[in-house]
């Protein structure tokens, strides 16, 4: 069963996926640890994908593919025909800067879709990521959100401009398209809709 959850002129839908997720290969690097515990050095901006895994990484040589951003990077010579095909799309982590990705193309609507990656939910970062792609970088085509991705989230992930979700294989597809719809009409501002309620409605006096 599908778990690709696709909004198409604000009606929710699953749909079959045509486009391939590529995975970057595990790492071999050994975990640091800090006080007997694993630490999230994500957080703290260091690299977190070796040269070895970007290279590693398996390719499909035709097809729709979203591929790692590190690889999108490293590896552009290989993709730049499938790109100008519409065959590209982008994934990054929550924890990777959006402007490895708009310095490195300027033109964000080249690529049909960019997909955020959330390895496990601590914070909101993949719904600033999904404004600031709307808003700021004006990316207009398919944004999706995968990974953690929660029933709760999706009201607020739409709100923030994604227009596809992979619901978690351990939940209700259904249940999520319904969270969609959970409030009928939001009071602020967003980027589904810019203006608050109290612009949007005017009570008589």
């Amino acid at each position: 069963m599908s778990h690709l959850i696709k909004l198409n002129s604000g009606q929710a839908n699953l749909e079959n996926d045509e486009w391939t997720l590529v995975q970057l290969p595990a790492s071999q690097t050994e975990e640091r640890k800090q006080a007997g515990k694993v630490v999230l050095f994500k957080l703290t901006g260091e690299d977190t994908v070796s040269n070895e895994q970007i290279a590693n990484t398996v390719i499909p040589a035709s097809g729709k593919i979203i591929v790692p951003l590190s690889v999108f990077i490293a590896r552009n010579s290989e993709l730049t025909d499938r790109v100008e095909q519409g065959q590209i799309g982008v994934w990054l982590a929550t924890h990777e800067p959006l402007e490895t990705l708009t310095q490195f193309q300027t033109d964000l609507n080249k690529l049909p879709v960019i997909a955020v990656f959330v390895e496990r939910f601590a914070d909101g970062r993949i719904f600033s990521l999904g404004n600031l792609l709307r808003t700021r970088f004006g990316f207009k085509n398919e944004l999706r959100a995968f990974g953690d991705v929660l029933r709760d989230q999706l009201f607020f992930l739409k709100r923030c401009g994604f227009t596809s979700y992979v619901i978690r294989a351990d939940r209700s597809a259904q249940d999520a398209i319904s969270s969609l719809n959970d409030f009928s009409q939001p009071y602020q501002g967003a980027v589904d809709e810019s203006r608050p309620a109290f612009k949007r409605y005017h009570r008589g006096v």
